[in-house]
């Protein structure tokens, strides 16, 4: 029933989506934002409480009507499973950024292109050159794919129902908005506060992380990925971040990371990851190309189990 929720859901997704499904993710903001003027004091032990007030209420009422609609039909929890992946899961959160960046470079608007990427990043672009501006967009592009799809499936699959899949997604959320360093960009700087939830997410990702970049790397240049994550994702300032772009870098054949052209326009040092030519918006159709048949791979393993699970 997994499988065919997952498919239904990433299905209904690309057929049609609805603003209303922002609208939720703006109402659960405004709660987290609440929460935090109430508790925050600066200590880790306040933040815990409210990361624990935030998130567990929505994902103990989706199990318990997860649990009340399978017992009176399975076909009802398994449209509720679908429901929910629908809100939660899929690559409409962010197909249309990256792909209205790659029209826009490709037409030689780069302006535009810098306007969108900042809308969808939430960090001023207006210096970054053409080539930086497409790197960016595979790297946001990169990380929303494991935000919004593998890490949201694996914990749907791994938990009863619906619950893991909102346990992720909201303490993803919370995390962008509960930020420990300042220079973050959607969120602000928090201090003690904000490292529970932190500390929640780095486990959250530690096994879906890994199994995404081996995906990666299956559905890529096999060697390069798995050699790029073992020597290069440590130098990334947040290790999730680091393995997923390095494999996805390699598995590629490009160049990312690297110097930016900063706000001042002084040059900003990162970490270089891949190996290749630097990316540009030649590379982003290959990227995307990427996560779909990485997609694909974690879908066709979900179905041999399917089919080993009714053989049984």
């Amino acid at each position: 029933m997994n499988f065919l929720a997952v498919v239904m859901a990433l299905s209904l997704e690309q057929w049609r989506t609805f603003r209303w499904r922002s609208g939720l993710q703006r109402a659960f903001v405004r709660y987290a934002r609440a929460l935090e003027q109430r508790f925050n004091a600066g200590s880790a032990r306040q933040g815990a409480i409210a990361t624990a007030l935030a998130v567990l209420p929505p994902v103990v009422l989706t199990a318990i009507l997860y649990a009340l609609l399978e017992a009176v039909h399975p076909l009802l929890g398994l449209l509720w499973n679908v429901a929910v992946l629908f809100m939660l899961v899929g690559f409409r959160h962010f197909s249309h950024a990256f792909s209205a960046i790659s029209e826009a470079l490709k037409a030689g608007d780069a302006v535009g292109a810098r306007r969108i990427l900042a809308a969808w990043r939430g960090v001023e672009a207006s210096t970054a050159t053409a080539e930086e501006v497409a790197k960016l967009a595979i790297e946001q592009g990169v990380e929303d794919s494991y935000r919004h799809v593998f890490g949201t499936l694996f914990w749907f699959l791994v938990l009863p129902g619906p619950a893991g899949a909102v346990l992720y997604r909201l303490t993803a959320l919370l995390a962008e908005r509960w930020c420990v360093d300042a220079a973050a960009p959607l969120g602000h700087e928090l201090g003690e506060f904000g490292r529970p939830v932190q500390r929640l997410l780095f486990w959250l990702d530690w096994v879906p992380v890994r199994l995404t970049a081996v995906t990666f790397a299956v559905v890529g240049d096999f060697e390069d990925a798995i050699y790029c994550w073992r020597t290069q994702a440590k130098a990334w300032p947040t290790q999730p971040t680091g393995i997923l772009l390095a494999s996805g870098a390699g598995a590629l054949g490009v160049l990312l990371g690297g110097t930016l052209t900063g706000r001042t326009g002084e040059p900003e040092f990162r970490p270089e990851l891949g190996l290749g030519e630097r990316a540009d918006a030649d590379a982003m159709p290959s990227a995307a190309g990427l996560v779909w048949r990485a997609l694909l791979v974690w879908l066709a393993l979900l179905l041999l189990l399917t089919l080993a699970y009714w053989a049984n």
